[in-house]
């Protein structure tokens, strides 16, 4: 008895902390050993404290890093509005605010949360200089020479040893390498479909995604996203009959952070394959994960080959490096194909970089430190908005990748508001930006993979001042 009035004590002194913000949102917890330190209890009694808290959803632990506050399941702000399946006819193309909101890309003075890719402070480039150093040294003709279409046989050997994250079985000869995601999505989809098909997709979706589509002449069709469970298995089936194929971001996606449940992801497998209907699936956020295991890919339960798995190494080692890949299961000679077609083959050398980089366990090692750091971050990112926006914001509540999607009161404009915030440098991405559709208006996203400090901070609390003016 005594015991459990010890460490309820301990965690009643916590959550009081927490509540105070004496421990704010996103720090660090003292660890297991100074708490029975300073309370001269045994070890046994802090972790019961650290459990009480964890119950409570007001600690989170993350591995071989300690504990971290986490309220970001208390949050007083609600989820965004998921949006309806039957949309009419009529389109807003959003090709304006992207070339308005890409024209401010390159201005260091902004605070920029609208392009989504890590801050270079996240990155290791010193590494990977040394790797290049090393592989110009190494690789015959200095990566000069042509590959194999299908990609460096080195790289494709470790994306394969990767997929063990996930229980995948790939083999390297199952793995083409690309030229980011991007190019990944783009060889599945032109192997599967021709000009007039049907593509389903999520809604809202990446821009990059929805522009690539409709470039290949392909219709499309928005599914309805759930924040946090992402595509219905109902809204799925009711399109069936008229897709020749889909493509998802299963882990993740972006801009609405939902991750589909491994039961959701087994379902769609099952009906996609008994209807023969591709699956085109962008993966490109799996590995930055906040719980304690990475989620499964639905590539896990593909036993016949009909899913493509895309990814790349762009949102969490080297955005420029343009390295990624597709594992085309059944599709893979015909992908082959395309791809020297399109593009003989891809440069060897930053395949090469990569592969020697994953070869040695530092990519694993950079993911921990990469993953705590954006953690850290999101938590940041909303205790400000919950501090500083109205209180009527809906805020995403994303379990992984480096995005927040806040949807604002209805009476906003976020085109307009866009418009409002570059004259304060303050860049985000506005709602209609993702969808084919007059939707959206009143949301935004917001990149949270910047680096966390007093300018980024006092340009969220002054974005919520501009939003409240506008009101």
């Amino acid at each position: 008895m005594q015991k459990e009035i010890l460490y309820l004590k301990i965690a009643k002194i916590l959550e009081e902390q927490i509540a105070a913000g004496t421990l704010k949102t996103g720090e660090k917890l003292p660890s297991i050993r100074t708490v029975q330190k300073i309370y001269n209890v045994s070890i046994n009694t802090v972790k019961q404290a650290f459990l009480e808290l964890e119950s409570k959803s007001l600690i989170t632990s993350k591995p071989k890093s300690g504990y971290y506050v986490n309220q970001s399941f208390n949050t007083k702000l609600g989820l965004p509005t998921i949006n309806k399946l039957h949309l009419s006819d009529k389109e807003k193309t959003p090709e304006d605010l992207i070339s308005k909101v890409f024209n401010t890309l390159t201005n260091k003075d902004f605070t920029q949360l609208s392009l989504g890719v890590v801050d270079k402070s996240m990155l290791p480039i010193t590494k990977l200089n040394k790797g290049v150093v090393k592989v110009l040294r190494n690789l015959e003709d200095s990566g000069t020479s042509y590959e194999t279409a299908q990609g460096n046989i080195n790289l494709r050997r470790n994306v394969a040893k990767w997929s063990f994250t996930w229980d995948g079985h790939l083999t390297e000869d199952a793995i083409v390498t690309t030229s980011g995601a991007l190019n990944a999505l783009f060889y599945a989809l032109i192997t599967v479909t021709k000009p007039g098909d049907t593509v389903a997709i999520e809604s809202p979706v990446y821009f990059g995604i929805l522009q690539m589509i409709k470039s290949l002449g392909l219709n499309i069709i928005e599914l309805p996203t759930h924040p946090v469970t992402g595509v219905a298995i109902e809204d799925l089936k009711k399109v069936l009959p008229k897709i020749k194929a889909c493509c998802f971001v299963t882990n993740f996606n972006n801009p609405i952070g939902s991750c589909i449940p491994e039961e959701n992801k087994k379902e769609i497998v099952r009906l996609l394959t008994a209807h023969n209907i591709p699956l085109v699936e962008d993966d490109l956020y799996g590995d930055i994960f906040f719980g304690t295991k990475r989620p499964k890919p639905c590539k896990a339960f593909d036993e016949e080959g009909i899913v493509m798995w895309c990814g790349s190494f762009s949102k969490t080692l080297a955005p420029g490096y343009r390295v990624g890949w597709v594992a085309p299961g059944i599709f893979k000679d015909k992908l082959i194909r395309h791809k020297l077609f399109h593009t003989m083959s891809s440069p060897p050398l930053h395949q090469e970089v990569i592969a020697d980089f994953m070869e040695h366990g530092r990519y694993d090692h950079h993911l921990r430190t990469l993953r705590n750091t954006l953690y850290s971050n999101y938590l940041n990112f909303q205790r400000t908005i919950e501090n500083y926006f109205p209180e009527n914001t809906k805020i995403s509540k994303p379990q992984g990748g480096f995005v927040l999607w806040l949807e604002l009161d209805p009476k906003i404009d976020t085109a307009i508001l866009y418009d409002i915030a570059i004259q304060q440098n303050i860049s985000f991405a506005p709602g209609r930006m993702f969808t084919q559709h007059d939707q959206y208006n009143n949301c935004m996203r917001l990149n949270f993979a910047v680096k966390w400090d007093e300018k980024v901070e006092n340009s969220l609390k002054k974005l919520g001042t501009l939003i409240k003016q506008q009101l």
